[in-house]
């Protein structure tokens, strides 16, 4: 059985230009019968995901567009329901209701998260369920927190994951990220403005 990823996004279109690139002998080994799985999260990926505060979301229209959004919320927002099966919620944005419109009409989509510091990035494919909060108040309580209008929960059975190359990841961090070392250096700023005052006052 093929690893879960290649047997999706391999298809013969993709297997072709690989021939014509040459990356297809050593891709073709994930296609073959020693190699399977990846399509169930292991303790790794699980926690990736939780410690993420955003990912980009794709999926497809009927008129045949791709369409790509981000998704944010604080880490911790994307649960980890089973080895399968991950979930947020769905919050009032700017009511376009475009993803929720496309995965009513194709409940496929890709998911990209990613780790800037770190050089990180996790790609998934799966399939949605979306779902009235109102109907499910279990999920619904491991999913939402705050204050703000749930309008469905997205729930998704995957159906594989890949750990994507490093390569051209730029590193890129959040204001939370950096406070440790910003913290330091306003520490040392605050020591230098003092020795300062005291030498212009032995002046």
């Amino acid at each position: 059985m093929p690893l879960a990823f290649a047997d999706i996004a391999f298809t013969p279109k993709v297997r072709a230009e690989q021939e014509r690139r040459g990356s297809s002998k050593a891709y073709g080994k994930f296609l073959s019968d020693e190699r399977w799985g990846g399509d169930r999260l292991g303790p790794e990926e699980a926690a990736f995901l939780s410690e993420r505060d955003g990912f980009f979301q794709a999926s497809v229209s009927e008129s045949g567009w791709p369409y790509v959004q981000f998704r944010g919320g604080t880490p911790g927002f994307i649960k980890i329901l089973d080895d399968q099966t991950i979930a947020y919620a769905d919050y009032r944005g700017n009511r376009q209701y475009i993803s929720a419109g496309n995965l009513v009409h194709s409940n496929r989509l890709s998911i990209i998260a990613m780790d800037y510091p770190n050089q990180r990035r996790l790609k998934l494919w799966g399939e949605v369920e979306l779902i009235d909060p109102e109907t499910d108040p279990q999920l619904l309580g491991q999913l939402h927190a705050g204050k703000e209008t749930i309008e469905r929960i997205v729930k998704i059975r995957l159906s594989a994951f890949d750990w994507n190359c490093p390569r051209h990841i730029p590193r890129r961090y959040t204001l939370e990220e950096l406070e440790p070392e910003l913290a330091v250096l306003r520490k040392r700023l605050s020591e230098l403005e003092a020795e300062n005052a005291q030498l212009k006052r032995t002046l």
